[in-house]
C-alpha cells in the first residue's frame, strides 16, 4: 500500500469516527423526552397475571341417536376451580390462557331416557383480551378465542360399552371485571361461552351400535381472585 493510499484511509476512517460522534450527539440533543410512565405495563408492572376461580359450567345440552332428533342428550352442569394466566401485551391487550378440568354425566332424556355414561372434559383456552382503562380501580375487560374440548377417562352405564366422545375446536367469546383492590390484588367476575358440538358413539346390550351429535354449548361463569405481578 502506498504512503498516499495509507493516508486517504487514516483521512476516511477520521472523518467515520467524527460523522458518527456527531451523529451521535445530534441525537441525544434532538431525541424527544421519555414520557412518565403510566399506569399497567407502563408503569413496571410485569405483564403477567393469574387468577384463581371457582367456575360453574352450565350447559345448553341437545343431540340426538341414531338421527331420532326426539332422543335429546343432557349434560350435568358443575362446579370446578380454574386457573387462568394472562400476558399483556400493552394497557389495553392481553392474551389468556384457561385451564380447568370437569366431567359431565350423560343421559339421554328422550325415546329411552337412560343414562348413558360419563365423560371428563379438560377444554383449554386461549382468548384475546380489550382491557379498558379509564375507569380507576374498575378494569372490565372483552375476549374472544378458541377453545379445543378434549373428553377423556369415558365411562358407561350398564348396558353400554365402548362410549366415545370425540375431541373438538370451537369459538370462545368472553366478558369480565377485575377491581383492584391495591396494585397487585384484585377480585374477577367473568363469563365465557363455549360453542362445542361433538359427536360421539357407545355400543348398548340391547339396541346395538348407537351414534349421534351432542352439542353442549357450556356457559362458564366464575369468580376470583386476580394477582398482577
Amino acid at each position: 500500500m502506498s504512503r498516499n493510499d495509507a493516508r486517504y484511509l487514516r483521512c476516511t476512517a477520521a472523518l467515520g469516527a467524527a460523522f458518527f460522534a456527531c451523529g451521535a450527539a445530534a441525537a441525544e440533543l434532538t431525541s424527544p423526552p421519555v414520557a412518565p410512565a403510566t399506569e399497567g405495563v407502563a408503569a413496571g408492572l410485569s405483564p403477567w397475571q393469574i387468577r384463581v376461580r371457582g367456575l360453574g359450567v352450565i350447559t345448553e345440552d341437545s343431540g340426538s341417536i341414531n338421527g331420532v332428533p326426539s332422543s335429546d342428550l343432557s349434560y350435568s352442569d358443575s362446579l370446578i376451580p380454574e386457573l387462568d394466566i394472562s400476558y399483556f401485551f400493552t394497557d389495553n391487550i392481553a392474551a389468556e390462557l384457561i385451564l380447568g378440568t370437569t366431567y359431565a354425566n350423560i343421559k339421554e332424556v328422550g325415546a329411552v331416557g337412560v343414562p348413558v355414561g360419563k365423560a371428563w372434559l379438560l377444554p383449554p383456552t386461549i382468548t384475546l383480551q380489550y382491557h379498558f382503562t379509564d375507569f380507576g380501580a374498575f378494569k372490565p375487560y372483552l375476549g374472544a378465542g378458541i377453545n379445543y374440548s378434549l373428553f377423556y377417562n369415558q365411562s358407561e352405564k350398564a348396558g353400554f360399552h365402548n362410549l366415545d366422545v370425540d375431541n373438538h375446536v370451537g369459538a370462545a367469546l368472553q366478558v369480565g371485571f377485575d377491581y383492584m383492590v391495591d396494585e397487585h390484588w384484585g377480585v374477577n367476575f367473568d363469563v365465557k361461552k363455549i360453542f362445542l358440538e361433538t359427536e360421539w358413539k357407545a355400543d348398548h346390550d340391547v339396541l346395538g351400535p348407537l351414534s349421534g351429535k351432542a352439542k353442549i354449548d357450556p356457559w362458564l361463569i366464575g369468580a376470583g381472585v386476580t394477582y398482577r405481578f
